[in-house]
């Protein structure tokens, strides 16, 4: 393929080779977006819609795109990247080198998004308080870890309004490892970004229940209306809409006005839009059609964090006064092998026996003060043993079938399952779990993951086997 010239066919062959290193999520919200231009010295410029997505360039792909450019250009360029602010009307790379007026250079298979319309409202950043968010939770507080990175890099790109959105972006993992946060935090930022628009955020109880009153009251055009001349509509916990039919029908009808007048929707929920399976079908392809990113479970490293960060926060409010000795946040982790929120409990908790005790208090001191507050041991946790056999019961196979290198779909696929459920439900990073998987390499490991997770948002059935093995190992 070396030796061609022409910038569209060089550009189609290495995005679809990068699309395949990075993986569709990183792709579709940096990459796809972006197109190839020249400036009036000949420079290949890739043009990113906001300063963000091209900082995120600089920093994790430019490197690899310029490789990949350069083992296919015959002229033998390289890419410099800059954000469309930047660029003012240079004309597109194709236009140049053919002598005609094209588009620019896109990545394939993309089609744009509508740019959003804002209409000012008079109440502001009160609707938003009135809405029910957290004022504590916002990015500021939020603690950036391996597992969440994509996820707080996706949110901060949404609550900035940038251009190229994806609609709806809807944010998926385990209780209480940051989506109510992140949700919170797009909605804070949003409003103070745009004091006039109308940014409202619900749960999806809170959905359920003012949509039933309004039924009842014979106001569902006020309803109606309150949501759909939203510019920002943020529902967490969508799961709970399941097995309602009304509410799914009026949930999907939002849905799909916002959509059309070019509205930003973001969702959450503790599973995949496509392994909602007690959402219907129709109404689950809207929630899977724009861009799914996982919130992974939290590794020692980021428990750790959080907890100093708490430690810090209930500092500057007075309640604790020092810093906790890094063993005893080493206990309260070990002790809390459950979710955030849980851990933040165990430091609340701390934090009210100790006072300004707290630095000079021991890992010992900490478990005789709380006592039955901390688990007398650490909780039984779902292991990577557990998960292989589990998976193998599920599909018919022995467990050493998942560790071998058979590689036929019958074996292959309950692998990738079994892999995508450890990186869920345990704190091993890619490259122990392929080791437990008969020593294969993390990117392997890493493939295997986003192969299910594509897969939920497209087959019904490998939805519905992840959510029964996801039954089974929580008992």
């Amino acid at each position: 393929m070396a030796g061609m010239t022409d910038p569209d066919r060089i550009w189609t062959e290495a995005a679809g080779r990068l699309r395949s290193e990075i993986g569709e999520g990183a792709f579709s919200s940096y990459i796809a977006p972006s197109a190839v231009r020249i400036d009036t010295a000949g420079q290949l410029i890739l043009v990113t819609p906001t300063a963000y997505a091209r900082d995120w360039v600089r920093k994790n792909a430019l490197r690899r795109m310029n490789e990949l450019w350069l083992g296919l250009d015959g002229l033998s360029r390289r890419l410099e990247v800059r954000c469309r602010a930047e660029m003012g009307s240079t004309p597109p790379a194709s236009q140049v080198a053919a002598g005609r007026a094209e588009a620019p250079i896109t990545a394939p298979n993309v089609v744009p998004m509508p740019m959003a319309t804002v209409a000012p409202v008079a109440d502001g950043a009160r609707a938003v308080r009135a809405a029910g968010l957290q004022e504590r939770l916002t990015f500021d507080s939020f603690v950036e870890g391996q597992g969440n990175a994509f996820a707080l890099a996706i949110a901060r790109q949404a609550a900035a309004w940038a251009d190229g959105h994806f609609n709806p972006i809807f944010f998926c993992g385990p209780y209480g490892y940051g989506k109510t946060h992140l949700l919170n935090a797009i909605a804070w930022e949003a409003q103070r970004l745009r004091p006039d628009a109308k940014v409202v955020y619900l749960t999806a109880e809170r959905f359920l229940s003012t949509f039933v009153r309004a039924m009842q009251d014979r106001s569902t055009a006020i309803f109606k209306e309150s949501l759909r001349s939203a510019d920002m509509l943020l529902i967490d916990d969508v799961q709970f809409v399941g097995g309602k039919a009304s509410t799914q029908d009026e949930l999907l009808a939002t849905l799909t006005s916002l959509i059309e007048d070019g509205k930003r929707i973001i969702l959450s929920a503790d599973r995949p839009p496509m392994a909602l399976t007690e959402v219907e079908p129709r109404l689950r392809s809207h929630l899977a059609s724009g861009l799914t990113c996982p919130v992974e479970p939290a590794d020692r490293a980021l428990k750790l964090a959080v907890a100093r960060n708490r430690i810090a926060a209930l500092a500057g409010l007075g309640v604790v006064s020092g810093e906790a000795r890094p063993e005893v946040l080493e206990h309260l982790v070990d002790r809390t092998p459950g979710s955030m929120r849980e851990l933040e409990g165990a430091v609340n908790t701390l934090a009210a026996v100790a006072g300004a005790r707290l630095s000079a208090l021991t890992a010992d001191e900490v478990q005789a003060l709380l006592g039955s507050a901390l688990r007398g041991g650490p909780e039984r946790r779902i292991t990577v043993d557990e998960i292989q056999k589990t998976v193998a019961e599920h599909f018919t196979l022995k467990q050493a079938d998942l560790l071998s290198e058979r590689r036929t779909r019958s074996v292959a696929r309950p692998r990738q399952i079994a892999m995508w459920l450890c990186k869920q439900h345990t704190t091993r990073s890619y490259p122990d779990i392929g080791r437990r998987f008969g020593g294969r390499d993390h990117t392997t490991v890493l493939h295997g993951v986003r192969k299910i997770e594509e897969l939920m948002a497209q087959d019904d059935q490998i939805a519905r086997d992840v959510e029964a093995l996801t039954r089974k190992l929580r008992g």
